[in-house]
């Protein structure tokens, strides 16, 4: 009788993620519709970064002119490219301005950067498969996929922080991005376990980029970059690729121990779809989200201090515990992603303006000397009971509150915002301002009538999500190149 020593089992983590992917039937009718609104905003949000030069220049294959018919198409432009860098494409656009979706725990993410890979993953399988005289790919699959894979990265995040040990959220996005593609592709158990491994096995990013002195533009293309290897590594196990059984828990060689100092990795609620369900819009206001209640208040206290500028004492900045870990910033801002991770520079734009956008954290804008006459003004104090409930998961507010005090002593109403616009308790008052900010989106680098028929062709349309997604990635594409 042979006696078997040192027989190996997969990762439980691993194993319930595989599960959950492949045998888990997602019910929910307002994860389904949150989904739709995703996935538009998120490519709305796309859209509108192909305005910016910094974003494009990182756009294209790898090797210039480089076609790959029968490929992934990136949405807004010409290019045709393997799924994996298809896959990088879409991801650094979608991120690029900070202005997709958003969720917030003790880890922070942005579950719809796993659109880039998901959505490239989906047109070349949809191509392939109509190659072959097959049924295409239905945009209800994408938006399944996008629902499993906010549910990975979301539920990861509630109890693992990653920026508690240095590394960056995109590891999430990876690990969300691998095990919803594999199964795409048509990956059983197997394979899905495989390449979840290598997933693990890669680690993650460190946070450097997004800390002074070293904050610079890769945060903008950094879940690009998971999420297209997140393909590769898909591509790979669906080739045979061998997996590893104890990526997370081996001794003195596993993530846990190498990684994430020697904590264990848990899901601390079962896989559904509760992370679609309560993850947050970005609907105003292209700013970190942890500030965007903070932009909110000091926007509505625009018309009371405008005129009242050189009567300031000082302001008084009430927040939460992960606000000021993230992005209370004194001092010198050096470009465009420190300022929009500065819930003071924030601030003091919406106190200025009345409003926020994208163009304010460009160097033109930046130089109004009155920004940082009002940051040096500014009081950061945490509300404990803000914190509190931010990591409520029946509530999970983003608390914010600005009141303006004067030299003579008197001071504004103390703005108080528990909750922003993109919440899921302020679901419906949201969802007209999501289709505003993707009609302007749209309207940066489409026609009217194109803009008008990818609208019409989305958003509670019944034949939606039946629609084959090659000729959904078509709406997008420029008219010359169709």
């Amino acid at each position: 009788m042979v006696q078997l020593i040192n027989q190996k089992q997969t990762d439980t983590l691993i194993e319930e993620i595989t599960d959950y992917v492949l045998n888990k039937e997602i019910t929910s009718e307002e994860a389904f519709k949150t989904a739709e609104y995703v996935l538009m905003d998120t490519l709305g949000c796309g859209i509108l970064a192909l305005n910016y030069p910094e974003c494009t220049k990182l756009l294209g294959p790898i090797v210039p002119g480089t076609v790959v018919p029968g490929g992934s198409r990136v949405p807004g432009t010409s290019y045709e490219l393997d799924p994996v860098q298809a896959a990088f494409n879409i991801g650094t656009m979608i991120r690029w301005l900070d202005y997709n979706d958003t969720w917030l725990a003790a880890e922070w993410g942005h579950p719809s950067d796993n659109l880039g890979g998901i959505l490239a993953a989906a047109d070349y399988i949809s191509q392939r498969r109509l190659k072959k005289g097959e049924e295409p790919v239905p945009v209800k699959d994408v938006l399944e996929a996008m629902i499993k894979a906010h549910e990975i990265q979301g539920v990861l995040a509630l109890d693992n922080s990653l920026n508690r040990v240095g590394l960056d959220h995109v590891l999430y996005v990876k690990i969300a991005t691998t095990a919803v593609v594999t199964k795409m592709l048509g990956g059983g158990r197997e394979e899905i376990n495989n390449a979840l491994s290598h997933a693990w096995i890669d680690n993650g990013s460190l946070r450097t980029y997004r800390h002074a002195p070293n904050t610079g533009s890769r945060k903008s293309w950094a879940a690009g970059d998971a999420t297209s290897r997140g393909v590769r590594l898909s591509l790979m196990a669906m080739q045979g690729e061998m997996g590893y059984e104890t990526p997370l828990t081996a001794e003195g060689w596993g993530f846990q121990d190498v990684q994430f100092a020697k904590q264990e990795l848990t899901l601390q609620r079962p896989l559904d779809s509760y992370v679609m369900e309560n993850v947050l819009f970005k609907v105003a206001y292209p700013a970190e989200f942890h500030a965007q209640t903070v932009a909110e208040a000091a926007v509505d206290l625009h018309p009371e201090v405008i005129d009242r500028l050189d009567e300031i004492d000082k302001i008084t900045i009430t927040t939460h515990e992960s606000a000021i870990r993230i992005i209370d910033k004194t001092g010198p801002l050096y470009n465009p992603a420190d300022r929009d991770h500065c819930l003071q520079y924030i601030t003091a734009i919406g106190l200025l303006k009345g409003n926020v956008t994208a163009e304010d954290y460009e160097e033109e804008a930046a130089a109004n000397p009155r920004i940082d006459q009002l940051r040096d003004k500014m009081e950061v104090i945490e509300n404990k009971q803000y914190t509190k409930d931010y990591l409520d998961p029946e509530k999970r507010s983003i608390a914010n509150a600005v009141q303006v005090h004067y030299k003579d002593g008197s001071s504004s109403t103390n703005v108080e915002y528990q909750y922003p616009l993109g919440h899921r308790f302020r679901r419906e008052e949201a969802f007209p301002k999501i289709r505003e900010k993707l009609s302007y989106n749209l309207s940066t680098q489409f026609t009217e009538k194109q803009r008008k028929q990818i609208e019409a062709s989305s958003f509670e349309n019944d034949q939606f999500t039946q629609m084959p997604v090659e000729k959904f990635v078509n709406l997008f594409l420029p008219t010359y190149y169709l």
